[in-house]
């Protein structure tokens, strides 16, 4: 691999990532940090999780979680669920507010990425649709 190829590479990955970060800053409440919109946006596709799972999941300490969770309970983002059939097992699940948050927070996204998008070439359009599908590979591999 040459030099030019390896910073090819190298702008294509920074590129993908200021692309990502650009997109995961637009949310429906700015005072959620990074990490708690994580825990909400895991807790949305996965639904109510326990700390220990949500803690595996976000490769993060119990302790460190716990903080968290209890910064969204605050926030009025998430509940703990008791399980009915065993009163020392507790799961976090998104509160109305949460889900509201979440669907504010994928509408923002779409919005900006559609009008992104709208504002492209055909010939440009049909690149970046090409592009997707590789891409995906590589995320899935």
């Amino acid at each position: 691999m040459t030099p030019s190829e390896r910073t090819d590479d190298q702008e294509i990955r920074l590129t993908i990532q200021r692309l990502a970060r650009r997109i995961r800053s637009m949310q429906s409440d700015e005072t959620v940090t990074e990490g708690q919109r994580s825990v909400l946006f895991a807790l949305s596709n996965k639904g109510a999780l326990t700390l220990s799972a949500l803690s595996q999941h976000e490769r993060v300490t119990p302790p460190s979680m716990n903080r968290t969770i209890n910064a969204l309970v605050r926030a009025g983002l998430v509940t703990r669920v008791g399980a009915e059939d065993d009163g020392r097992k507790v799961s976090i699940d998104l509160s109305a507010a949460g889900r509201t948050f979440i669907a504010e927070t994928k509408r923002k996204r779409d919005a900006w990425f559609t009008k992104q998008l709208a504002s492209l070439t055909p010939a440009q359009r049909s690149m970046v649709d090409e592009a997707t599908t590789i891409l995906r590979g590589i995320a899935d591999s």
